[in-house]
This record gives C-alpha cells, sequence and structure tokens, in this order.
C-alpha cells in the first residue's frame, strides 16, 4: 500500500511546472496546476482598441471617424442596468473605425471603436 501511495506522489511531481513571480524585488515561487498548464498567458488589450465593459445599449457616439480625439475626450454614451456610462478616450489619436451605431445592444467586451 505504501509503495502504490508514494508511486502516486511521484507522478503528481513529474508534471508540476514551477513559475517564479518577482514582486518587490522579493522572488516568489509557485506551482502551476495541471488543469492550468494548457492555458493561454494572458495579454493585455490594445488600449488603442475601446470595448464595453458591461452588456447595454448605445445611446450616443461623439466622434466620427478620422476625427482627432485627446485623452480625456468623450467617445460614446451607452445605457447599462439604468445609468448611462460613459466612455472617454485613453490616448490621444484620430479615429480609424466605429464598430457599432446608436440604438445597438452591445455584449460585455465587444469593440465599439478604435483609435490610430
Amino acid at each position: 500500500m505504501e509503495d502504490l501511495e508514494q508511486k502516486s506522489k511521484s507522478e503528481d511531481t513529474d508534471d508540476l511546472i514551477y513559475q517564479d513571480f518577482n514582486i518587490d524585488n522579493v522572488i516568489y515561487r509557485t506551482t502551476i496546476p495541471k488543469r492550468n498548464q494548457d492555458k493561454k498567458p494572458y495579454t493585455p488589450k490594445d488600449p488603442k482598441e475601446i470595448y464595453v465593459f458591461i452588456p447595454g445599449t448605445i445611446l450616443s457616439i461623439h466622434v466620427k471617424k478620422k476625427e482627432k480625439v485627446k485623452k480625456g475626450d468623450k467617445l460614446v454614451t451607452f445605457q447599462a442596468m439604468k445609468m448611462n456610462n460613459v466612455i472617454l478616450s485613453p490616448v490621444n489619436g484620430v479615429i480609424e473605425n466605429v464598430f457599432v451605431k446608436e440604438g445597438d445592444n452591445v455584449n460585455k467586451s465587444q469593440i465599439v471603436l478604435k483609435i490610430k
């Protein structure tokens, strides 16, 4: 019985992947569980691609294609959960494309517009 338990423990450790993290110049080591080893790593979204953060309805679009925008300018207003939400420009640039129109229903993480 002990041999069987030791064998199963050694099989578990053969598949372990270790990952080091540096937080405030302190190295931490952790194991990645087997179920998470095949997942693709997180990649942040492009700040020039504007997404809605909650499902809702587009009320108004404050910009047009090829229009210059500055950081903080209003881009889109949409209604979600009976509240009006305004998306502001995170960067300076020019509107490359608008993917929605007023009255459209949008899903969470749906792209609304793109800035060059």
